[in-house]
């Protein structure tokens, strides 16, 4: 019998199905027009801090100390510079950047408060996964950090640069977490023992969740349903803004009706029009 691949309506991750759920308008300048977008401190400082405690699991378990990840801060971001140099035009002078990276120094600090990497030994990070559901829809993402226990748990560990949220909302913070458990269940048939947020913003916080399988059911439902909302999108051709305080963030006020604006004609784009189905990891934005 030959197998066959699966025939894939479309793709969608945990920040563009939350971009959706946020505003479809901004998930259509995100993923349908495509609208480039000027870099955030505060995105590049989490890249940047990722990238350090990506890195710092390649030290020996002793070594894995403060100073060590503080080390890694300023080759990071001199390879982030330059990779894209266009990054050093988002301060404001020397002392704008100064302070800026002491933050990022902040939140490292703060990490060893959270967790102790000597104890460690990460089975997977920054890892690619994607898995494509019975009706075609594809999902993928990025999961920052997999711990794979002796027995064969596991636990999904992501690391956030800002506060943790107030109980209100939490339910939307854990949703990525859910998506990438769903995946994870799969393409391993396996349950996540746990899913772990790392907030190294405020204070610094751990939340915990610990999935089930009626959990990572109800959010493939919640999954398919919003894509059938970007499906409806597409075929009618309309895209709601959806105002909130994000809006305060958004670069693309001057085209959304929200504040005076208007989009531009719908290019001729659909979401799925970049799907990579052959099982690697993708270089494109998620």
């Amino acid at each position: 019998m030959t197998l066959t691949e699966p025939v894939i309506i479309g793709a969608l991750s945990p920040s563009r199905a939350g971009d959706f759920m946020t505003c479809p308008l901004l998930y259509r300048f995100r993923v349908i027009d495509q609208l480039p977008e000027r870099p955030s401190p505060a995105a590049v400082r989490g890249t940047v801090v990722h990238a350090v405690l990506e890195r710092l699991y390649d030290l020996p378990a002793p070594r894995r100390s403060v100073a060590a990840a503080l080390e890694l801060l300023e080759p990071q971001w001199e390879r982030l510079l330059s990779d894209d140099p266009q990054y050093a035009e988002m301060f404001d002078g020397e002392q704008e950047q100064a302070e800026w990276l002491a933050q990022a120094r902040g939140m490292l600090e703060r990490y060893f408060t959270l967790e102790d990497p000597t104890r460690l030994e990460p089975a997977e990070r920054e890892l690619y996964v994607e898995a494509v559901l019975d009706g075609g829809l594809m999902l993928r993402g990025y999961v920052d950090r997999l711990d794979v226990a002796p027995t064969g748990e596991i636990r999904v560990v992501d690391y956030k640069t800002g506060s943790a949220p107030g109980p209100d909302f939490e339910a939307k913070a854990l949703f990525q977490m859910k998506f990438y458990a769903l995946v994870l269940w799969r393409l391993r048939g396996r349950v996540p023992r746990l899913l772990q947020l790392v907030y190294l913003g405020g204070q610094g916080e751990v939340l915990r969740y610990a999935p089930d399988e009626a959990d990572l059911l109800a959010t493939e439902r919640k999954v398919m349903a919003l894509w059938t909302a970007i499906e409806r999108s597409m075929e009618s051709g309309e895209w709601r803004a959806r105002r909130s305080r994000l809006c305060d963030w958004c670069d693309h006020q001057a085209l959304c009706p929200e504040f005076g604006g208007t989009p531009p004609p719908v290019p001729d784009r659909q979401p799925g029009d970049t799907v990579r189905s052959n099982r690697r990891a993708a270089t494109d934005e998620l």
